[in-house]
């Protein structure tokens, strides 16, 4: 009889949602989202530097793409045309280079051979020295102009160690490369579907932090505009200004030189050591005025671009003091890198607004909170 009788359906015991149950809930769901995006971000890590040069690229880019969305309308073939122009824009450069360096290389192993055989010729300008000429003549006639003791330092070198380094050169070069080709990536994405992650991210960022989320991400992104301006297209000028100067003064390998000196003026005070080793060189050819003119144009051109158009530019941008603008570069360098020229600013923005905010008088004298 029992069983025959029709299953009962299990009872629904309702329970009421407190106050303590709707906090523990917030809580759980809050460290259940910290825990997916802490989880996420390891997953990630190999990536982050390229996810995150993909929206420095964005970023840099998104008011030209959107001038030219407007002008020719909303295609697949614009963002893909953006991101040819950024892969040029750094693979050609890189590439001759490469042929420069690779050319360098071979006179180099050519000059090597000749220093064996006939040693180093003392420059006409040793001679010549203030105070030192006797004692630098002498050293570089004992040392420099015998080929045994050349050859016997050549032979010195470890030749294992150097094709260890030009293995871990190698792997290196292939990591970056990955990495680059996966920033593209970001970049294309981040470029076609540009007005969708702009609406998210304010929608997020509302819910988030309320309407001063909106002025924080506008800040961090105005100083990444302003570092594009201040760190690279003023380190391009610099590296043009020092390229002429390099070919009328005859400095060997002018362009090679012009561009690791545009790349290096890209992060402040550092353009100093490649113009010093182009009047180096010079000095060495016997050019003592074209080393004398290279040194003295790029002190002032350095001068100015660091202490004069960096900070209108960068600074203007954020209305930030050159100040956090510096430490934001060199420390953001030194912690993540060539991605640091660009976060290290970022990040100081944020904190100077943050700063702003917080110690804004209010209209009834008191502090906003």
């Amino acid at each position: 009889m029992i069983d025959q009788l029709p299953p009962r359906s299990p009872e629904v015991i309702p329970v009421e949602a407190s106050d303590s149950t709707g906090t523990i809930q917030r809580r759980a769901r809050g460290f259940l989202a910290l825990f997916f995006v802490a989880i996420g971000l390891y997953t990630l890590k190999s990536f982050l530097p390229a996810l995150l040069w993909g929206c420095v690229f964005a970023i840099s880019l998104w008011p030209l793409y959107q001038r030219a969305e407007r002008r020719f309308g909303r295609s697949d073939w614009l963002p893909m045309v953006f991101t040819l122009v950024v892969a040029l824009i750094f693979l050609v450069p890189v590439s001759l280079v490469g042929v420069k360096l690779a050319d360098e290389i071979r006179s180099a192993l050519e000059w090597i051979d000749d220093v064996r055989n006939n040693g180093i010729p003392m420059p006409e300008w040793v001679p010549h020295l203030p105070f030192i000429a006797s004692q630098a003549t002498t050293w570089w006639q004992n040392h420099m102009t015998s080929p045994q003791r050349l050859s016997h330092l050549l032979h010195s070198v470890d030749v294992g160690h150097g094709m260890q380094m030009t293995k871990q050169v190698g792997s290196q070069v292939a990591r970056r490369g990955t990495l680059f080709a996966f920033s593209l990536l970001t970049l294309f994405f981040l470029l076609k579907d540009g007005d969708y992650v702009i609406r998210k991210g304010l929608v997020g960022s509302h819910r988030l932090f309320g309407a001063q989320g909106e002025s924080l991400a506008k800040q961090m992104i105005s100083s990444v505009h302003g570092t594009l301006a201040g760190l690279v297209l003023v380190g391009l000028g610099e590296g043009a200004i020092m390229g002429v100067a390099y070919m009328l003064t005859g400095a060997p390998q002018p362009l090679l030189f012009a561009m690791l000196t545009a790349v290096a003026a890209m992060i402040p005070f550092l353009a100093w050591p490649t113009v010093g080793l182009v009047a180096l060189l010079l000095l060495a050819k016997s050019s003592m005025i074209g080393a004398i003119v290279v040194m003295a144009l790029g002190s002032v051109v350095i001068f100015v671009a660091d202490h004069f158009v960096r900070p209108v530019l960068i600074g203007g941008s954020t209305k930030m003091p050159f100040l956090w603008v510096l430490l934001g570069i060199l420390g953001g360098a030194e912690t993540w890198g060539l991605l640091g020229l660009f976060l290290g600013p970022a990040i100081m923005a944020a904190l100077h607004l943050l700063w702003t905010l917080w110690t804004e008088e209010r209209t009834d004298g008191k502090k906003a909170s």
